[in-house]
């Protein structure tokens, strides 16, 4: 019998279940929706902040980025995560903020090495950088506020 989760979900040995457990593959599947909603309004409002309003792209990804940042932060505290480690919502959404940022650094290092070293169209450096973006928010989030 496979150990794929596609194939036998009800088996307890399952790989991805042994590593994630059931209600964390939930909340990855559920954060995974949850970043795609928050990528289009940061894309959204990169596209029309460098095509349309001429901002610089360095300024224009941070702002974006911070936009999809609170987004994700509603979504993920009313509608991704189940359990919170921390009781004060000013103090959560500080230390979401916080992985957020070393996100957004992330996010500017691959938009300013393939923009502005390489040359690469925006939007393809975008979709560099939102792989390990989200793979470092997801985990970060996960382990350090909703475990």
């Amino acid at each position: 019998m496979s150990d794929d989760l596609a194939t036998s979900p009800e088996q307890a040995s399952s790989k991805t279940m042994h590593v994630l457990g059931a209600e964390g593959l939930h909340e990855f599947v559920r954060y995974f929706f949850a970043s795609a909603v928050a990528l289009l309004a940061d894309i959204g409002a990169l596209t029309i902040l460098t095509e349309v309003m001429g901002v610089p792209y360095l300024a224009a990804g941070a702002i974006a980025f911070l936009i999809g940042l609170l987004i994700i932060y509603l979504l993920s505290t009313h509608w991704v995560f189940s359990a919170r480690r921390v009781g004060n919502a000013w103090t959560e959404f500080g230390l979401f903020t916080l992985i957020g940022i070393v996100g957004l650094g992330i996010n500017e290092l691959v938009l300013w090495t393939l923009t502005g070293g390489v040359g690469l169209y925006i939007l393809y450096s975008k979709v560099v950088s939102v792989i390990f973006v989200f793979t470092w928010n997801f985990f970060a989030r996960k382990y350090l506020l909703f475990r």
